[in-house]
């Protein structure tokens, strides 16, 4: 098989922002960009800013900020008419996945028709879709840098994920001023998010030496960074690099893919309102189990990444579970998730979706088989601490 390694998006670090989005706009003689995000984002000074200056410089902006979190259809199918209505010709999102996804689907619609649903159907082509600027306010879904969006079919009540190289941003403008008064708790799950990206493709089907290199140096920053990002919000060096290895993480979901752990995150988490952060962190030991039989230098080596020193008489077995139990010490004690027991759902009642995790569409990226008893075996592990 061919390795798979592809970045089109331009990413751009700065500590300017409002320059910098002017500057890209000018550069791509961008004149009437349509700002998405939520209504919070609105009212912050740093955004207020940037819209400003644009003004300033003669661009015409437009705002639509109704995204929500788990965004439904009909969120993108307003944003579709905000952006006609503005006769916009560019879009800016800014804010977490949820409004990076809201603008990618716009974005698909805009330029391809049809209702962003339909987009659903792999088989359905999609054109290039240029004209993207990803601004993140979060540190993991990787928005920015992935070729995925997640959106909410309420018919169903399912998250269902779109996948498009050819809708994927323009450009990611990476701003660590945003992130500084990002929530403790918004810090912990989208940093855990950021890890399941980097532990999930290094431990997919798609997987590959060039993906291995960057999933170890994702989950690497990630451990020694995250838990000061998490002690100190205004530790900006924290910040900077756990906002760098998020946008790595997304890279490899275009490369590398996920696996199961998503795919439990994407039926639990539609169904009883799991963060989604929360939710693929709760799945990751279960899964490192599942594969560890397969791939367990793998595992191993994620152990080494987390800190382990391995006796020269353990053998790869005992690796395997010295490394899930860093892990699951560094996901509930360094980092500090919550237990799941907190959301108050019950063994019995997680493994009643096996059948739904083993079909859901990244699942078939796990090692080894997947069917309903396999799903079965992972549930009964979600939220498992050390």
């Amino acid at each position: 098989m061919d390795v798979k390694l592809l970045q089109r998006v331009k990413v751009l670090d700065t500590d300017h922002l409002a320059q910098t989005v002017l500057e890209v706009l000018q550069t791509e003689g961008y004149q009437r960009p349509l700002f998405v995000m939520d209504s919070f984002l609105a009212q912050v000074p740093l955004v207020q800013e940037t819209q400003a200056l644009l003004e300033k410089s003669g661009i015409t902006v437009s705002v639509f900020d109704q995204v929500v979190s788990d965004p439904p259809a009909q969120t993108i199918r307003d944003g579709v008419t905000a952006f006609g209505a503005a006769h916009a010709d560019s879009l800016i999102a800014i804010g977490g996945g949820s409004s990076i996804d809201v603008a990618r689907g716009i974005n698909i619609v805009r330029v391809n028709g049809g209702d962003i649903l339909d987009y659903t159907d792999t088989q359905k082509s999609i054109e290039p879709c240029p004209g993207l600027i990803a601004i993140p306010t979060t540190s993991g879904t990787g928005s920015e840098l992935s070729n995925a969006l997640v959106v909410t079919d309420v018919a169903t009540e399912k998250k269902v994920a779109i996948l498009a190289d050819n809708a994927v941003s323009e450009y990611a403008i990476l701003n660590p001023d945003l992130l500084l008064s990002l929530p403790k708790k918004m810090t912990i799950a989208t940093g855990l998010d950021a890890f399941s990206h980097a532990a999930e493709g290094y431990t997919s089907r798609l997987a590959s030496p060039v993906t291995d290199a960057i999933c170890e140096k994702v989950m690497f920053l990630l451990y020694n960074y995250l838990p000061r990002a998490v002690e100190n919000g205004h530790d900006r060096e924290a910040r900077q690099r756990v906002m760098v290895a998020a946008a790595l993480a997304g890279w490899m979901l275009n490369n590398a893919g996920t696996n199961a752990g998503h795919s439990m995150a994407h039926i639990l988490g539609s169904k009883y309102h799991l963060v989604h952060g929360e939710a693929v962190a709760y799945a990751l030991p279960g899964v490192l189990e599942q594969v560890a039989p397969l791939l367990p230098h793998k595992v191993a080596e994620i152990g080494q990444i987390l800190g382990v020193a391995y006796a020269p008489t353990d053998t790869l077995s005992e690796r395997c579970n010295q490394a899930i139990k860093a892990y699951q010490h560094f996901r509930d004690d360094l980092v500090g998730l919550h237990p799941f027991n907190d959301y108050r759902i019950s063994e019995e009642e997680l493994v009643t979706n096996a059948e739904a995790v083993a079909n859901e569409q990244f699942a078939g990226n796990t090692p080894g088989e997947m069917n309903k008893q396999v799903a079965t075996k992972l549930l009964t592990r979600f939220g498992c601490r050390a």
